[in-house]
């Protein structure tokens, strides 16, 4: 049976689909207890939560499910290299932008103040709550934070953009990798190259990784039905994480504006870029993200370019001037068919068990 495998007797679900576990607000409680409740592994991003949400948010699907769920955090979370580059890069970032301020009639926000990391405090109300799965992007753990970990009956699965990654996210003794193929949508997990050179497809990373990597391999990027499923577990892969369709559903915390682009003819393009937040990641392409698709050089380091483009992200949204936004989605979005998590899960499970028979 293609659903009992490495990964189901694992983690302890029942079928090997992950939900992609979404930061920034897009992740909520309702998506990730129902993939849970429904045989896979729900999946929530807390790379922008704070110790005490952590905990609380934990508590909320722990009351919601007793099945096991995907915690996830940024190992790396800011590239703010120092004061001076910063003041430069912002004078850039203003020279550029500003004609879609004065077009929404907004200011242009101050200088982004100073940046501390969060993750070591995150990491240690993820030691303190012990979920069934701790995931991590941006980088490598230490070794001896994977044993804490385990010692604590939590699994650990780092992500990895090429074979390098996935190589050395093995030696530090991570439990699973998940393969992101640059189809994926949201940020490009990349730490050992720049993101831009990093861009190897989801069905070629899972067969390279595969070839010389023993844990056990989730293929994400490029999957939305039961037929991506079973290409993927032709290739090799153990499991399958799908981010945009689960986006798409009503339980997810995107926007109802970014729903309906995922549902529409603008869907059928997508652009990588750093535009947004200042991380290379992939969104629907809109207006503003053809304007700045090669504006490498005029973008603040990541988080500080997030902040910058937050008042200009909120007014366009206000006013529905939806061109002017930056919505994520993988490059699969135009065969998206479901509304609903269960729906969407169902789906999944009869069309992959159909095929992988």
């Amino acid at each position: 049976m293609w659903n009992h495998n490495r990964i189901t007797e694992l983690v302890g679900i029942e079928y090997p689909i992950l939900q992609g576990p979404f930061g920034g607000g897009l992740s909520t409680v309702e998506l990730t207890t129902a993939v849970s409740n429904l045989g896979g592994l729900g999946g929530f991003g807390a790379y922008t939560l704070s110790p005490q949400e952590i905990y609380d948010i934990h508590k909320a699907i722990q009351s919601k499910t007793d099945k096991p769920y995907n915690l996830n955090l940024w190992v790396n979370d800011h590239d703010i290299i120092d004061e001076e580059q910063t003041k430069l890069q912002y004078k850039k970032a203003v020279e550029k932008f500003k004609p879609y301020f004065e077009l929404l009639q907004i200011e242009i926000p101050s200088s982004p103040s100073s940046f501390e990391s969060r993750f070591q405090n995150q990491l240690d109300a993820v030691l303190s709550v012990q979920p069934k799965v701790f995931s991590f992007m941006f980088g490598l753990l230490d070794e001896n934070i994977i044993e804490d970990l385990h010692r604590r009956g939590t699994l650990v699965v780092g992500n990895a953009t090429t074979l390098n990654e996935a190589v050395a996210l093995e030696k530090t003794g991570v439990d699973i990798i998940v393969a992101s193929g640059f189809e994926s949508g949201g940020h490009r997990p990349s730490f050992l190259d720049q993101a831009e050179l990093s861009t190897t497809g989801t069905f070629v990373l899972i067969q390279l990784i595969k070839d010389k990597v023993k844990i056990p391999v989730v293929a994400a990027g490029g999957i939305a039905n039961g037929r991506g499923i079973a290409g993927a577990f032709k290739l090799g892969a153990d499991a399958v994480q799908i981010g945009t369709a689960f986006l798409a559903t009503e339980e997810s915390g995107a926007l109802p504006a970014h729903k309906d682009f995922l549902f529409s003819d603008a869907a059928k393009s997508t652009t990588l870029s750093r535009a947004y937040t200042g991380r290379l990641g992939r969104g629907i392409t809109t207006k503003i993200t053809r304007d700045l698709l090669a504006v490498t050089d005029s973008t603040l380091p990541f988080p500080l370019h997030t902040h910058f483009m937050g008042a200009l992200r909120k007014a366009a949204l206000e006013q529905q001037k939806n061109d002017l936004v930056f919505f994520w989605s993988g490059q699969i979005a135009p065969l998206l068919k479901h509304k609903k998590a269960s729906a969407l899960m169902k789906s999944l499970i009869e069309e992959a068990s159909e095929l992988l028979q």
